[in-house]
Parts: structure tokens; sequence; C-alpha cells
């Protein structure tokens, strides 16, 4: 079981004095969390690409090849790239630049994005959404297939027996489905037999259990030896020496994002009311201190068959130390915890 980190870089206004920490501030103290996540022992960590204010991390690979040198063994990914209006040729060449510099611990993790202001930014189309990704993912996986290219499509320029470099440490790099439980999305990566990543962020982690089986019985059909398959969750959380400590600290800018979001989305008032529901046994945020949190990972891995956990956090701005504290718990005391759990459950 790989328990690790996903971030989307926050910067938005702090709930109590409304300042805003600068995005160069942000970029570097999240360098500082990807090297305290590698010393306490965790297996993975992802930087989420977005191209608004409110969050600093355009270019994952920039930001996670920063901390590569200053770590040792975990796994660098994105959490996504938005392939859909990336160039699949130069995300290849950032993500093997990532492999090298770490010396084989980068990974793609590649989806269609849930914001859309990189389709105007790099002058795409909405209403071309799915297509997009679809040919922009074969043409990904071409290249990792192949050193010299030859590629013909709708959206992008012809390349005619070309050589794409670096090539990785990897082979192959590997690249994930990223899906927010799109049965489309799911479908596409068992046909394809690449890993698959589902952002359960809300509702009740049981009812994706359906999506893991469906994506098992399609790789299946493919021919894909399913036993190699990984699956694995995105779901907000924050970790505290208690309880009641750690939901009172999380609530206030995670309440902020999503009422936020909220508004451009049509959804509901946020309110602590919602927040605390969401905390239960059941619930999809991973909020409490590292006994609640790792026996809700357990929960999880039992229910719905993950195999890799990625706790997103901060949702919104948060005191640099109360992240730090957070990574710390979830390498030494939640990730000990439920690797020894699962491997008892699993070994009977």
């Amino acid at each position: 079981m790989e328990i690790g980190i996903s971030t989307f870089v926050e910067t938005t206004p702090d709930p109590q004095t409304g300042e805003v920490i600068s995005h160069a501030e942000r970029i570097r103290e999240v360098v500082e969390e990807i090297i305290l996540a590698d010393q306490v022992g965790l297996d993975v960590f992802g930087v989420g690409e977005h191209h608004r204010e409110d969050f600093a991390a355009s270019s994952p690979a920039v930001v996670l090849a920063a901390a590569a040198s200053q770590t040792k063994r975990i796994r660098l990914t994105s959490a996504v790239t938005v392939l859909s209006s990336a160039d699949p040729v130069r995300a290849y060449q950032d993500f093997a630049t990532l492999d090298g510099i770490s010396n084989g611990r980068a990974e793609i993790m590649a989806g269609r994005g849930s914001f859309i202001e990189s389709f105007p930014l790099f002058g795409y189309d909405l209403h071309d959404y799915d297509e997009l990704f679809e040919e922009k993912l074969a043409l990904l996986l071409k290249i990792r297939e192949s050193e010299k290219v030859t590629w013909n499509g709708k959206h992008r320029p012809s390349i005619n027996n070309v050589g794409v470099y670096p090539r990785p440490v990897q082979n192959p790099l590997p690249v994930w489905i990223g899906s927010g439980g799109n049965r489309g999305s799911v479908i596409r990566a068992g046909v394809l037999g690449l890993p698959l990543v589902l952002a359960i962020i809300g509702g009740r982690p049981e009812q994706f259990a359906p999506l893991v089986q469906l994506y098992k019985k399609v790789a299946m059909q493919a021919g894909h030896d399913v036993s190699k398959l990984a699956v694995a969750s995105h779901s907000h959380g924050f970790i505290a020496d208690e309880t009641e400590m750690a939901a009172d600290k999380f609530f206030p800018s995670t309440q902020y994002v999503m009422n936020v979001l909220g508004k451009e989305r049509g959804w509901g008032h946020y309110s602590r009311a919602t927040f605390d529901a969401a905390r239960s046994l059941e619930g999809a945020l991973y909020v409490g201190d590292p006994e609640t949190v790792a026996q809700k990972i357990i929960y999880l891995r039992k229910n719905v068959g993950v195999t890799r956990f990625m706790l997103h956090v901060p949702v919104g701005s948060m005191p640099h130390a109360d992240v730090m504290r957070a990574i710390e718990l979830l390498g030494t005391e939640v990730a000990p915890r439920v690797r020894e759990e699962v491997a008892q459950w699993e070994n009977g």
C-alpha cells in the first residue's frame, strides 16, 4: 500500500487575515514539503497543474525537479498534467528530464482537468475537450514506446520519424490516468492497461468501488494482467495530534475554497455540518489524529480496493508549519499503521 501527498500549491487568501502568500513563496514551501515527505518515508508526492491566480504551479515538472536532487526515494508525479491543452512531446520531455534528475522516480498523471483556464490560454476549443485528450494521450503513449516517432493527428502538426529526447531512466515512463469518476475515463484506462487515479473528494468513497471493478473487468478483457494494475485515490484531508484540532485547523481554508468553487460551478453552500459529516468513517474527508486517518485509509482499501492513497493537503492556504506537521504525522504514524494492518489482512 503506497501512501503519499498531493497538492495544487494553493495561494488563496488566509480565511482569518485575508493575506495572500506570493506564488514564489508557496512554491518554495512545496519544495520543502516534498523533501520532508521523502525523509519521513512517504511513497509519492504529486503536484497539480493549474493556470489561475489561486494556484501557483503551472509547471509541475519544474516544481518536482527542484526537489528531485534533494530527495532519495519518493516518487514524483503530476496530479494532474492537463494533457488536453499540453503538447505531449514537451510533456514527455519534461518528465523524462525529471526522471533523469531523480534517477527513475518520475511519473505522469494525465487528465483532462476539471478547470478550463488552460484551453483559451493555449488556443484550444472547449468543444474539443474529449477529442483533444484522446488524441494527445495516444501520442504520449506512442512517444514512450518508441524513440523515433511518426505521427499524424487533427490537433497537432505531424511528426515524421523524429526522435524525442531525452529518454527516461524508466522504460516505460509511468503514465497514470486521472479521473473524477467518469466511466469513459475508467474504461479508457482499463483498455490501455494504465494505472488509474480517482479523485474521491465527495460523497461516499464506497460508491467508487463499482468503477474499480469496471476498470479491472475491462483491463482483463483487453488482455492485461490485472494483478499488476494500480488504483490510487486522491482525497482531501489533514492530520494533527488531536482530531478536533485537525478539524478546527482544516475547516476554514477548506470552506473558503469549496465555496469559491461552488459559486463557479453551482454547488450548494459548504458548511461546518457538511464538513463534519464527511469526516465520518464512510465520508470522503480524511481529517483527524493519526489513528482516525489510518483507519479511514484502511477502510478505503478494503471497500474500494485502492493500492495507493494520496492525501491532498492543504485545501486552500494554511500555515506552512501545520502542513509540515501533517506530512510528518502521515509518514511516521499513519503510513506504518496502514501498511501493517493491510499486510496482516491480506496475508490472512
